[in-house]
């Protein structure tokens, strides 16, 4: 795993092959394919820990006490940012193998813990903001709707600083970007309930 992610760093998911990690983790290419049976299935076994970080986070979110919506609201983003500090890289490939055909050549086993965890993130989230509606923060709407809304721009954020990085050679904005559209989206929400 080590190995997959320097490569994802050195020449990237597109370029790197599974004869350059097997060589990285100094293991023959042969060994490797026992383990994974191709390339985006072990990209995406590396989503993994991630998105077992971030339900961490959101679990927490969730379990803290005695705090108004706005505050929890804060946690959200902010957890959605720890994610992206915790591991960018890995971060975006994951971004990246979702807008692809990738899952489709991924084993049921992992596509299903993938999809399991995604779920559970999502309800984490459904559950952070059906609490803000609960208390009138926000416009009481469908909550597995606003929920993707805020992962799909989370994502669209996120990959989109990466693009401008690599054309532009620009500065990493993306906790800045991504928390001026939390803000907005949760501004528009609450705006409507007025």
């Amino acid at each position: 795993m080590i190995a997959a992610r320097r490569m994802i760093l050195e020449k990237g998911y597109s370029c790197a092959t599974m004869e350059d990690i097997a060589r990285e983790a100094e293991l023959s290419a042969g060994t490797l394919y026992l383990y994974f049976k191709n390339k985006e299935e072990l990209y995406a076994s590396l989503s993994i820990r991630i998105l077992q970080y971030l339900l961490i986070r959101l679990e927490h979110v969730n379990k803290e006490a005695n705090t108004s919506s706005d505050e929890r609201l804060e946690s959200l983003n902010n957890a959605l940012l720890d994610v992206y500090d915790f591991d960018a890289p890995i971060l975006i490939n994951m971004f990246n193998l979702q807008s692809s055909e990738t899952l489709h050549h991924i084993s049921l086993e992992l596509l299903a813990e993938i999809k399991d965890l995604a779920r559970n993130i999502l309800g984490k989230i459904v559950q952070i903001l059906n609490g803000s509606m609960k208390e009138g923060a926000l416009i009481d709407y469908h909550p597995i709707a606003l929920a993707d809304i805020l992962w799909g721009t989370f994502s669209g954020v996120v990959l989109r600083e990466e693009v401008k990085k690599v054309i532009n050679g620009s500065e990493d904005f993306v906790r800045e970007n991504f928390s001026l559209a939390f803000d907005i989206f949760i501004k528009g929400l609450q705006a409507a309930q007025n």
